[in-house]
């Protein structure tokens, strides 16, 4: 029984994976339809089925799994999924910190990390791509781009940055990523085909949207006002943090499907990835919905 998934990466994996399983099996003689076993057999003992030695004569040994071939558990996810953030942390303090002595240089970095995660993350998309160096890459130029946005909007809220804007976002971030694991795993959200598809659409859409209102703040300040402090700012601010915590319940199932097919444990490091994209974007979207908290309402 063959699984089937609408997450690009587990598609690819299953695709490799069946064929190296099946170029395997030509290779040890079980290409032939309709035979378990190696054709002829010789050397099949009668008395005793000596267990020692074994593979005896006619049973040849299964080859030894290259690395990154081996089955991916969630361990793997995990850990590499920690790295990931790790260096995205890293970076965000390093850029952060570096805004305090020298704004011009930061503002620098921020905007490397914007254009150049950009870039590379299409790439890493578009290309399923496994690649450690790659994927820690995009982590570095996501932290760069996460450490100037946070020291923008919190130096613009006091003198010297509010500490607390960040803190809040970084723990409303852990926590909308909680609810969502536990919504998901609980089977509370149905991650059907039709809500990844609605998913990604709107998250293109909105991610479109940025862009333009971006492009269109160069003529008219403030572009459309999608990312001011006002009503409408507040609204479109909500709408993408639950589209961003939508993204997340995708790789859970993306992770899901990926373990229950087999696939080899190098493709952790694309969901690793995805899941590195989705925290990013949430993280983003909840310190800006917070900052216009703050900009509206504190005296």
């Amino acid at each position: 029984m063959r699984m089937r998934s609408s997450n690009p990466a587990v598609k690819r994996a299953l695709e490799q994976h069946a064929g190296q399983a099946q170029g395997a099996g030509y290779q040890q003689g079980y290409g032939q339809p309709g035979y378990g076993q190696p054709y002829p057999q010789q050397g099949y003992p009668q008395q005793g089925y000596p267990q020692q030695g074994y593979p005896q004569q006619g049973y040849p040994a299964a080859p030894p799994q290259a690395a990154g071939t081996a089955p991916m558990t969630i361990d793997d996810v995990v850990v590499r999924t920690g790295m990931s953030l790790g260096v995205v942390v890293l970076l965000a303090v390093v850029n952060y910190f570096t805004f305090q002595s020298n704004p011009g240089m930061a503002m620098g970095l921020t905007l490397v990390g914007a254009l150049g995660g950009l870039v590379l993350g299409l790439v890493i998309a578009f290309k399923n791509m496994t690649s450690p160096a790659a994927i820690l890459a995009y982590s570095a130029l996501q932290g760069l781009l996460v450490g100037g946005i946070s020291a923008t909007l919190a130096a613009s809220l006091a003198p010297g940055g509010d500490g607390t804007l960040i803190t809040q976002a970084v723990v409303a971030t852990v926590a909308v990523f909680g609810v969502m694991l536990a919504l998901y795993k609980f089977r509370i959200i149905k991650v059907t085909d039709g809500f990844v598809k609605t998913v990604t659409y709107a998250a293109l859409a909105a991610g479109a949207l940025i862009l333009v209102n971006f492009l269109l703040s160069f003529f008219i300040p403030g572009g459309f006002g999608l990312r001011e402090p006002s009503t409408l700012g507040l609204i479109v601010g909500l709408v993408f943090v639950v589209i961003a915590a939508c993204t997340l319940a995708i790789e859970f199932r993306g992770i899901e499907e990926g373990i229950q097919a087999g696939v080899p444990n190098k493709f952790a490091w694309q969901f690793a990835f995805g899941l590195t994209v989705s925290l990013v974007w949430l993280y983003i979207e909840i310190l800006r919905l917070l900052w216009m908290i703050k900009m509206m309402f504190d005296e």
